[in-house]
C-alpha cells in the first residue's frame, strides 16, 4: 500500500476501532482509555514545544491543572455548567497565561528556560496550594458535570461513561488533525526551521520570537483542553495536578513514545499509563509494586538510551520504514 495513503487513512481507522471499544469492553477499560487518551492531547501539546519548536518545558502542568481549576471555580458558582462556555472559558485562561509567560520565558534559552518555565508553574502551583482560592491542599470537588444542549435538547449525557469517551475520543482525533495540519502549513516548516538552526532562520528575515510564542500559546490551549476533560472525568482538582512531577510525567510520554511525532506521543501516553497501571497493580508483582516509579524510571532510561527515536521509531524499523513527521503537506 502506498505509504502516503496509509498515513493518511490509518489515524480514522484506528479512530473509528476505538470508537467501537465501549460497546466490547467494560466500565472500568473505557474509563481507562478515557484518560489515556486525556494523556495523549496533553502530550501532543507539549510535543508541538519540545518535538518541533525545540523548547523544553518543564512547567507545561501548570495549563493542565489551571483549565481544572477554572472548571471548578465556574461549577461552584453556577448551578449548570455548559461545555459551550465553560471549556472556551478554561482554554482561553490558560492561552492567556501562556502569553504571558511566553512574553517572559521565551527570552531565555536551554537550561534557564527549562528553569523559568519550572518556576512559573511552581508560583501557580503554590496559589492554589496555599490559598483558600482552590480549596488549599485539599483541592475542589466538582460535582456536576458540564452539559452539551442545543436549545432543549441535550446532546450528550456527560454522566454516562460511554458518551463521555466518545467525547474525549473526538477531542483527541481534532488535536491530532488539527497539529497535523498546522504543522504541514509554512507556520510549521518555520518552527521546525528554527529547532534545527535559530539563528538562520533568524537570518532569513523570520520573526522566530512571534513564531515560538504563538507555539508556547497554542500548546497551552491544548494542554488546558486535556486538563479540562481530566477535571470532568475525575470530578476532581487538587494541586498534584499543577506539579512538576506532572510536568515530568508527561515529558516521560514524549520521550517513550517519540519526540516530533504526533502519533508519538498518543503512542507514549498509552504506554506511560498503561505500564503505570501494570506496575503498580500489587496482584501482579506484590509489594514490590509500590515501587513502581524505578521500574518505570529504568525504562525511560533504556528507551532514552537505546531508542532514541522512542517507540515510534521501534515500530518503524519493525516496519522497514523510516520514522515521518506527522504532517499535512
Amino acid at each position: 500500500m502506498n505509504r502516503a495513503l496509509l498515513s493518511r487513512w490509518l489515524p480514522w481507522l484506528v479512530i473509528g476501532l476505538l470508537a467501537l471499544f465501549p460497546f466490547i469492553e467494560s466500565t472500568f477499560y473505557t474509563q481507562l482509555l478515557s484518560k489515556v487518551l486525556i494523556m495523549a492531547i496533553f502530550a501532543m501539546s507539549l510535543d508541538l514545544l519540545v518535538g518541533y519548536t525545540g523548547l523544553v518545558s518543564f512547567g507545561h502542568a501548570a495549563y493542565f491543572g489551571l483549565a481544572g481549576y477554572v472548571l471548578a471555580l465556574i461549577a461552584g458558582r453556577v448551578e449548570t455548567v455548559s461545555l459551550w462556555w465553560s471549556l472556551p472559558a478554561a482554554m482561553a485562561v490558560c492561552g492567556a497565561f501562556a502569553l504571558v509567560t511566553g512574553l517572559l520565558v521565551l527570552r531565555t534559552r536551554g537550561i534557564y528556560f527549562i528553569m523559568v518555565t519550572l518556576a512559573f508553574a511552581q508560583m501557580v502551583y503554590f496559589v492554589f496550594h496555599d490559598t483558600s482560592l482552590g480549596g488549599g491542599s485539599d483541592g475542589m470537588y466538582i460535582y456536576s458535570k458540564p452539559t452539551i444542549q442545543l436549545g432543549e435538547v441535550a446532546l450528550l449525557d456527560l454522566e454516562k461513561r460511554r458518551q463521555f469517551f466518545w467525547l474525549v475520543l473526538f477531542f483527541t482525533g481534532a488535536t491530532y488533525f488539527l497539529l497535523r495540519r498546522i504543522l504541514g502549513s509554512s507556520f510549521g516548516r518555520a518552527l521546525m526551521g528554527i529547532k534545527v538552526n535559530e539563528h538562520r532562520m533568524r537570518a532569513l528575515g523570520f520573526p522566530v520570537f512571534r513564531y515560538q510564542l504563538a507555539s508556547f500559546v497554542l500548546a497551552g490551549c491544548l494542554a488546558g483542553l486535556s486538563g479540562y476533560l481530566a477535571a470532568v472525568q475525575f470530578g476532581f482538582v487538587n494541586p498534584e495536578i499543577l506539579s512538576w512531577h506532572q510536568s515530568g510525567a508527561v515529558l516521560m510520554m514524549v520521550i517513550l513514545g517519540g519526540m516530533g511525532t504526533l502519533h508519538g506521543a498518543v503512542i507514549g501516553a498509552f504506554a506511560f499509563v498503561l505500564l503505570q497501571e501494570v506496575l503498580s497493580d500489587q496482584a501482579w508483582f506484590g509489594d514490590i509494586a509500590k515501587h513502581w516509579q524505578l521500574a518505570m524510571g529504568l525504562l525511560i532510561m533504556a528507551v532514552a538510551l537505546y531508542l532514541p527515536q522512542g517507540l515510534a521509531g521501534l515500530m518503524g524499523r519493525l516496519g522497514g520504514k523510516d520514522v515521518e513527521q506527522d504532517t499535512d503537506e
